[in-house]
């Protein structure tokens, strides 16, 4: 493969990766289940912890697997195929899919605030709950069109990337500073008044809508459980820095750069996001983030920041957010699925790459599927699902860190894990806790995931019955 990505673009990929729609709605439900501006700034610290302690330990395993697929390479070098081939099963299935789908339809979603007529439209289809709506093939057009774009070369998606991510982190950087200047009245002071006493929110009206008067004090396991329940919004606004893995193969010096990207793109959205939450605690009081419409927090706090032009701001910031995301997502997600066909573990014409040196039918396969998934409208459900198995592979490759120190002491190691093992240990812990509580108090979010995935031991096996299974 060609070395076209330099570290800039390394980064840049992270970055654009991880910031989607999440930011932008997932505080909402994460008050509801705390009621604490405290305990919002602490879950989301906890999970800047925990993704830059995996970023790190990631590196170790990045320098000694420069090659391309990443974290589908790293699980299937440490612990043999059935695993990675397990992880990559997940990815396709949903994982990357599914985000890239839920990613697309939020462009669809804030596109509508623009074009009030898109939510207007009846449906081109319906039969019973099924519909097929302008929304849903809107979102189709922008995962097939930035699919075309990649299928270019590395870099066509790398200067949509840079151009794209380069905006909204702008954007963002403008809105938190804005945040600041802008607002009438502050209710930071209102919101940190609680201290660290929590309470959550969870009864609806007989509609559905969330009271605002049902807030009820926790404390104990039950506030474990609140700030797990919290956690799934903060981590799934978190996720796929290890995208930047994928692509290791057309990235320069990678045993440097990618270790280099993944904790410095990490660490500036943690910072990022941090800084917005201390915006939305400014603009608005408890129950506004709480029961914002729709969960949409950002808008809420931009009406409030710019009054009624708000709604168009943070339309178009969503939009460009989601749409470079998905630029992300799409470019690294097809390099696992053409690495497991080089391994025998994926459809055979996926290996190939077109004359542009991009693995074009991995593409169309990877892009296929998530259009696929928008028209089912079970996205939002199979991401909820994941979440869990999602930390849970993460684990799994950063216990593979303390693994390889242990078994294969001599293999040369260019980048060793900062502050090893404390690093990676904090990690283990803190998802350990956060799994343990989801499998206690959130069981919706933990074993409809875990079975998806091992639906793949049968595929697994069907694939290998001819050869020796390791």
């Amino acid at each position: 493969m060609q070395k076209k990505l330099k570290l800039w673009d390394a980064i840049m990929l992270v970055m654009g990766s991880m910031i989607g729609s999440g930011i932008f709605i997932v505080s909402a439900d994460m008050m509801r289940n705390l009621g604490s501006g405290f305990w919002l700034v602490i879950v989301w610290i906890i999970t800047g912890i925990m993704t830059v302690a995996a970023a790190i330990s990631y590196g170790e395993l990045s320098a000694l697997f420069p090659k391309a697929g990443g974290q589908y390479t790293y699980l299937k070098e440490i612990f043999g195929k059935k695993m990675g081939f397990l992880y990559g099963w997940g990815l396709f299935t949903v994982i990357q899919t599914g985000t890239i789908a839920a990613v697309a339809m939020a462009f669809g979603k804030f596109t509508a605030y623009l074009i009030p007529s898109l939510n207007d439209a009846a449906p081109l289809f319906q039969s019973g709950e099924f519909k097929i709506t302008w929304i849903q093939i809107l979102a189709i057009a922008v995962i097939l069109l930035l699919t075309y774009i990649n299928t270019r070369g590395v870099q066509s998606g790398k200067l949509l990337q840079n151009v794209f991510t380069g905006s909204k982190i702008i954007a963002l950087l403008g809105l938190i500073a804005a945040g600041f200047i802008l607002v009438d009245f502050s209710h930071l002071s209102e919101n940190f008044s609680l201290g660290l006493d929590s309470y959550n929110n969870l009864k609806k009206d007989i509609s559905g809508n969330f009271l605002k008067e049902g807030w009820e004090p926790i404390g104990g396991m039950t506030l474990l459980g609140g700030i797990a329940a919290a956690m799934v919004g903060s981590v799934f606004s978190s996720v796929a820095w290890e995208s930047v893995t994928f692509v290791s193969g057309e990235v320069e010096n990678p045993k440097k750069n990618i270790v280099k990207s993944m904790i410095y793109g990490t660490s500036a959205v943690m910072i990022l996001y941090l800084a917005v939450n201390y915006v939305y605690l400014n603009a608005l009081d408890r129950d506004s983030i709480a029961f914002a419409t729709n969960d949409r927090v950002a808008v809420a706090a931009s009406q409030n920041i710019f009054g009624s032009a708000g709604t168009v701001i943070i339309a178009v910031l969503v939009m460009v957010s989601t749409f470079g995301c998905n630029n992300g997502l799409i470019l690294a997600g097809a390099r696992v699925f053409q690495t497991m066909a080089k391994d025998g573990m994926f459809f055979n014409s996926a290996e190939k790459n077109n004359k542009n040196e991009v693995p074009e039918n991995a593409l169309w396969m990877q892009g296929i599927w998530a259009s696929l998934l928008c028209l089912s409208g079970q996205y939002g459900n199979l991401l909820d699902m994941i979440s869990f198995v999602i930390v849970l592979f993460y684990m799994i490759t950063v216990f593979g860190v303390i693994y390889l120190r242990f078994k294969k002491p001599e293999l040369e190691r260019p980048y060793k894990t900062w502050l090893y093992p404390v690093t990676p240990i904090i990690y283990l812990l803190i998802g350990t806790g956060f799994c343990v509580l989801l499998l206690i108090y959130k069981q919706q979010y933990t074993w409809p995931g875990f079975v998806m995935v091992l639906l793949g031991l049968p595929v697994y096996y069907f694939i290998n019955r001819k050869k020796q299974i390791d």
